[in-house]
C-alpha cells in the first residue's frame, strides 16, 4: 500500500517544520521543509546577487539558477539542507535571510524553479511537506491537508526563543515586526499566496503544546 502524501501549510512560527518532522518519524515518512529551500535560494542571493546598495539583484539571481544545487541529506533521520555541497542549515535561519525570504519567495521565477523538484520528491508517496502553498499549489492532490495558525504574540514568542537557541541575538519587537511583514507579503503576493486550501483541516495551536498539535493531526489521519 502506498504511503500517504501529507501537506501542512500555515503561518511562520506555528511549528510546521518541527511538527512535520515528528509526524514523519511516527508514520515512517520523509519530511521535506520547503521553506528551507526558499531560504536556501535567498541565502545564495545574499552571497552572490547584490546591488551595491545591498539589495537583491533579481535578474542576476534568475540567471544564476544553473549554479544552485540544493539537496537534503539524511543525518540520523534529520534532513539537512546543502547548497552546492555546503551545509547551510544554520546559515539560512539568520535574521538577514528572514528579512529577505518573502521577497525572494514571491518571485514567479523562483517558485517555478523549486516547484517541479518538490513535486518530483512527492511522486512516490510517503512524504510530509510543509510550507505556504503545499496544499493549494505544490501538492493539490495530497491525501491529507492541514493549515496551522496561532496568534501573533504566541508566534513571536516561539520565534524569539528559537533564534536564541540558535545563538542568534535579536529583539522580540523586531521578531514581531518581521513576522507581520512576512504574513503580509506571503498572503498578498500574486503567485501562490499563503492561504488555506478548501479541503484542509485548520488547527489553531495558540493554546496547544507541540505534542497536542501533533496528536490532533495524527487523530485526523488515523480516522481514515
Amino acid at each position: 500500500m502506498k504511503k500517504p502524501v501529507i501537506a501542512i501549510d500555515g503561518y511562520s512560527s506555528t511549528g510546521k517544520s518541527s511538527i512535520s518532522k515528528v509526524i514523519a518519524q511516527k508514520l515512517g515518512l520523509i519530511h521535506l521543509d520547503t521553506g528551507a529551500l526558499y531560504r536556501g535560494v535567498t541565502w545564495f542571493a545574499l552571497q552572490n546577487c547584490l546591488y551595491e546598495d545591498g539589495s537583491i539583484n533579481l535578474g542576476q539571481l534568475f540567471s544564476s539558477f544553473d549554479q544552485i544545487e540544493l539537496e537534503f541529506k539524511n543525518d540520523n533521520g534529520e534532513l539537512i539542507l546543502f547548497l552546492n555541497h555546503i551545509d547551510i542549515s544554520k546559515a539560512i535561519r539568520t535574521n538577514e535571510v528572514s528579512d529577505n525570504v518573502s521577497f525572494v519567495a514571491k518571485q514567479k521565477e523562483v517558485r517555478d524553479f523549486l516547484l517541479q523538484s518538490q513535486r518530483t520528491l512527492a511522486q512516490k508517496g510517503g512524504i510530509i511537506m510543509d510550507g505556504r502553498d503545499i496544499g493549494t499549489v505544490v501538492l493539490p492532490n495530497a491525501d491529507f491537508k492541514f493549515f496551522l495558525t496561532a496568534s501573533i504574540d504566541e508566534r513571536t514568542k516561539r520565534r524569539y526563543h528559537e533564534l536564541l537557541s540558535l545563538g542568534i541575538n535579536t529583539e522580540e519587537e523586531q521578531v514581531k515586526k518581521n513576522l507581520l511583514e512576512r504574513d503580509k507579503i506571503d498572503s498578498e503576493r500574486e503567485i501562490a499566496p499563503l492561504r488555506q486550501a478548501e479541503d484542509a483541516t485548520v488547527i489553531d495551536n495558540t493554546n496547544l503544546t507541540k505534542d497536542e498539535t501533533i496528536n490532533s493531526i495524527l487523530s485526523h489521519i488515523q480516522k481514515i
